[in-house]
């Protein structure tokens, strides 16, 4: 079994918001794959559906950001769930905004729901899916910033990084972090200008 866990904040008001990031990325894979998230269970919604040979469960905590990890806890050990078939989706500042990144494991930095969960399980050896939402200019101001919503001009990007999340997490189902990881966190490598352009450019 594979649990899909999204952080964020219960509550139309945070809907929107840069901290919800991980909400969004699993209302997307809900309407992909034709799932409804809305069993209540172990401080949080899921939601299951079949696919690779597989069974995937869609989670989000209804704690609070902060308490993350009684939700991600509750269900690793009541359906034991391998740390390792474990996948958490959430907003990281130390991203550009729409950026997504899939690591193995790792600490859980400023983000206090992966520092949560980290202290719930006891270990921060499972997998996740980072999307970028940028640092404020004023960093003393993070509270504010993660809490407030997307400037237009970071719609289509965060629209897109919800998409590759999609892919991400198919990845990972079906070949394993490893090629997950291949797959998503190739960055692009900027054009090189042709020499038509370069002459043009003169």
């Amino acid at each position: 079994m594979y649990l899909i866990v999204g952080l964020g904040n219960i509550g139309s008001k945070y809907d929107m918001t840069r901290h919800n990031m991980g909400f969004q990325a699993i209302d997307h894979l809900s309407k992909k794959k034709g799932v409804t998230v809305n069993k209540k269970e172990k401080n949080g919604l899921t939601g299951v559906y079949r696919e690779f040979g597989e069974k995937i469960m869609l989670a989000k905590p209804t704690t609070f950001m902060n308490n993350s990890g009684l939700c991600v806890s509750g269900l690793v050990n009541f359906y034991e769930v391998p740390l390792e078939n474990l996948l958490i989706i959430y907003d990281d500042i130390d991203l550009a905004p729409g950026d997504v990144r899939i690591r193995q494991h790792g600490s859980g930095g400023t983000h206090n729901g992966m520092r949560s969960i980290i202290q719930s399980l006891g270990s921060p050896n499972f997998p996740r899916i980072r999307i970028g939402i940028g640092k404020p200019e004023d960093c003393s101001d993070l509270v504010n910033y993660v809490l407030g919503c997307f400037a237009k001009s970071e719609l289509l990007p965060m629209e897109d990084a919800v998409i590759e999340v999609s892919r991400g997490v198919d990845y990972f189902v079906k070949d394993g972090v490893d090629l997950a990881m291949n797959q998503i966190n190739v960055r692009k490598k900027p054009e090189k200008p042709t020499a038509t352009a370069i002459e043009e450019n003169n």
